[in-house]
This record gives structure tokens, sequence and C-alpha cells, in this order.
């Protein structure tokens, strides 16, 4: 089994920049690291959870959807299992719960379903 927990989450002005942390731990994380991804997912208060972006963890490919392609990085960093949902000139309508996820897929998942593993989440909120 895999865990994944967020953190990061907080205040945060139009403008501003976050970046939130995603760190990885268990018994079978050496598999998630040669052949895994870790996604990014939000949910709105009374919206569907919807994909922000992914990374595969041993080639670290990068994918974004077109809603935050060009303000949202996400990286890694190998030694501390962890991976960064860096997001830059944030908007009220990034205001949501993010959440990371595991899955043991070579490509990034886009379908939350595809993910194995799912952190508990941490608030964003963006003021105008």
């Amino acid at each position: 089994q895999v865990y994944v927990r967020e953190s990061g989450g907080g205040l945060a002005q139009a403008g501003d920049s976050l970046r939130l942390s995603c760190a990885a731990s268990g018994r079978t994380l050496g598999q998630y690291r040669q052949g895994g991804s870790v996604g990014w997912f939000r949910q709105a208060l009374g919206k569907a959870r919807e994909f922000v972006g992914g990374i595969t963890w041993s080639e670290g490919s990068t994918y974004y959807p077109d809603s935050v392609k060009g303000r949202f990085t996400i990286s890694k960093d190998n030694a501390r299992n962890t991976v960064y949902l860096q997001m830059n000139s944030l908007k009220p309508e990034d205001t949501a719960v993010y959440y990371c996820a595991a899955a043991l897929r070579g490509t990034v998942p886009v379908q939350w379903h595809s993910y194995d593993s799912w952190g508990q989440g941490t608030q964003v909120t963006v003021s105008s």
C-alpha cells in the first residue's frame, strides 16, 4: 500500500502563489516510484472533482489541463518522496480542497477512479 498526504494549503489573495506538497510513503512506494504517477485534483464546494495535473514518478513527465496550464507547475523531489504543486497567479475560482493521489500507471491518468490512494485534502482559499 502507498500513502499520500498533502500540506501547504491556506489563504491567499488573487495573484498570489502557493505551493502544495504531497508526501508519499508506504510499503509499496518503490513500485510507484518505478512505474507510477501522482495526480493533483481539486474539488470546489458543490462541484465535481477536477483534475489539475500530474507527473510520472520515474520520468518526471507532466500533464496539465488547459484550465491551469501556464499557471500550475508540478515537480518532484525523489529524495524526499514528495511531489509539489506550484500554483501561481491564483484566482478566486481556484478556491477548493486540493487532493493528491497515487496511481500505479506509467502515464498520468486524468480520471479520478484510476488512482489507488488519496490524501485527505488541503483547503486553498483565494480572495479577490
